[in-house]
């Protein structure tokens, strides 16, 4: 199982895809099985080829819709292993910010950029962050490494996370 992020998606509002578009176009891609979790742009799918599903889907929601932005593709297991590092009692705080895995952030300048934004960058890998706030309510890891050079990205709480992990994982 995969699941892609798509970035400044909100089902159903108006101009962007609705659910049902969402399980039509991974459908049609391709995928045996496609799950929108929530409304924010989150969709649980398997497939043989997620990279080549995601690029399916992009394709039929520009026909279909305006929508024209970044998905970010990652195993479950992967958010599962996020999930579990990150769950504790401050996981309220703390997102997961996906970026292009080929953008290289150097150390200084993600630090810097994160104190600006009033957060900190707590665990990191290629083409993700998991980013702590230092207020309840706030999402900040997407301005801090969108500044910082990642260009695009997309962020999902962590309690987001743990409720996937936990209605999808194995």
């Amino acid at each position: 199982m995969h699941v892609a992020f798509f970035r400044n998606l909100n089902q159903g509002q108006r101009s962007q895809p609705t659910t049902a578009d969402l399980r039509a176009v991974f459908a049609e891609a391709g995928a045996a099985v496609a799950e929108p979790y929530r409304s924010n742009g989150t969709v649980v799918f398997a497939g043989d080829d997620p990279d080549a599903v995601v690029d399916d889907v992009l394709t039929a929601l520009a026909v279909r819709t305006s929508y024209h932005d970044l998905v970010l593709v990652r195993p479950l297991a992967f958010l599962e292993q996020v999930v579990d590092r990150h769950a504790g009692p401050d996981a309220h705080r703390c997102e997961l910010t996906l970026f292009p895995g080929t953008v290289v952030i150097a150390d200084d300048v993600l630090a810097h950029e994160a104190r600006r934004r009033r957060c900190a960058v707590v665990d990191r890998g290629p083409g993700w962050a998991v980013v702590q706030n230092d207020r309840d309510r706030q999402s900040n890891g997407t301005p801090a490494l969108e500044a910082a050079g990642a260009r695009r990205a997309t962020s999902r709480g962590v309690p987001t996370l743990a409720g996937l992990v936990e209605r999808f994982g194995g």
